[in-house]
């Protein structure tokens, strides 16, 4: 986490922060305005409750997700938590806005609410904590629900797992640490499962939403089985061998591929810059003899500056990155590797 950064909270936090306030409410029939909650990773936060009502029956309290500095689409959202008496111990249901798992392979039983086993763990110590020995005597149905979560899940992955009408309610720890890698490699873990569990034996690793796009143009597989790795290479491909993934396809441009050629296997700028030499040094290999390579500032006016020969020297370099992947999975599945320009033409591929 970069200095000075501001830690958010997660859904589950909220949810479960939400339901302790509804369970207070109704059994006390008073006015919640915060409570406080310890997180699984110990730490003890107060929560203002932004809303408050409750009859003999039933309570609703609802607190507004604060992601700190992640830019995290629900940040600002508000998390709802109705708590009503029923049948004896808590169950725990997602209503509006709470997606639905449509598909195996992930945490969340197909058909079942998306509310992952630790926040309903923590709801639901949550709830016992604000009841007490009253649940001795009857229990509580909770049930989470986000007004905008439909509008909100169509700017997350949800719909590609199988998750429809909402967004999911997440968390380990309870915080949200700013620019963590923790989420991102999350959803590639998880993506994988996905893909597995929907019957993929091959998975196509992109390093953003562009370049997915152009690989589902080119392969006609179910969308499961498109992974956007982002900047996580060597993290997905870890993955793949470890999910025992038969063939992964890693689509990309000049850029990134050229740092996996060179065996970078974490690609963000902030991490390594292109290195003009090196790519200057693979069209030499392949016979190139062009004194303007020299002149170069970006991969993308290198690729420019090869004219006619780029063909031979993107595929070098596909190639290349093939090899390194393949060394860094111990051969243990087949790897292809495809670099596109920004208008999706392919470049050059290799396999290994």
């Amino acid at each position: 986490m970069r200095q000075g950064l501001r830690i958010g909270y997660t859904t589950g936090a909220c949810a479960a922060a939400a339901a302790k306030a509804a369970a207070l409410a109704l059994a006390g029939r008073r006015q919640v305005e915060e409570v406080w909650l310890l997180l699984p990773n110990k730490m003890k936060v107060n929560f203002k409750i932004e809303r408050c009502l409750f009859d003999k029956d039933k309570a609703t309290c609802s607190v507004i997700k604060d992601a700190g500095d992640d830019p995290d689409v629900t940040d600002g959202v508000e998390v709802c938590a109705q708590v009503e008496w029923s049948k004896l111990g808590i169950s725990i249901e997602g209503g509006r806005g709470v997606g639905r798992v449509t598909k195996p392979g992930l945490e969340v039983s197909v058909g079942e609410a998306a509310i992952n086993p630790m926040p309903r763990k923590l709801i639901a110590q949550a709830v016992g904590e604000a009841l007490g020995s009253g649940l001795r005597r009857k229990g509580v149905r909770v049930t989470i629900s986000v007004p905008r979560g439909e509008e909100l899940a169509k700017k997350t992955l949800n719909p590609r797992l199988g998750i429809v009408g909402g967004i999911s309610i997440l968390g380990t720890t309870g915080v949200v640490i700013p620019y963590s890698k923790e989420a991102y490699t999350a959803s590639i873990s998880l993506g994988l499962s996905v893909a597995l569990a929907c019957g993929c034996r091959e998975v196509i690793l992109t390093t953003g939403r562009r370049s997915e796009k152009f690989a589902q143009g080119k392969f006609k597989l179910p969308e499961e089985c498109f992974i956007q790795m982002g900047d996580f290479v060597g993290y997905a491909l870890k993955e793949c061998a470890r999910k025992r993934v038969e063939r992964a396809v890693i689509w990309g441009m000049v850029g990134k591929l050229s740092k996996l050629a060179k065996g970078i296997f974490y690609t963000h700028s902030s991490a390594s810059e292109v290195d003009l030499d090196f790519l200057a040094e693979v069209a030499k290999e392949c016979g190139v003899k062009n004194a303007k390579l020299s002149e170069a500032v970006t991969a993308h006016h290198f690729l420019k500056l090869l004219g006619d020969e780029r063909e031979k020297v993107c595929s070098r370099i596909c190639l290349l990155a093939a090899e390194k992947a393949w060394e860094y999975v111990g051969g243990s599945l087949k790897i292809e590797v495809i670099m596109s320009d920004n208008e999706g033409n392919i470049l050059g591929r290799a396999n290994k």
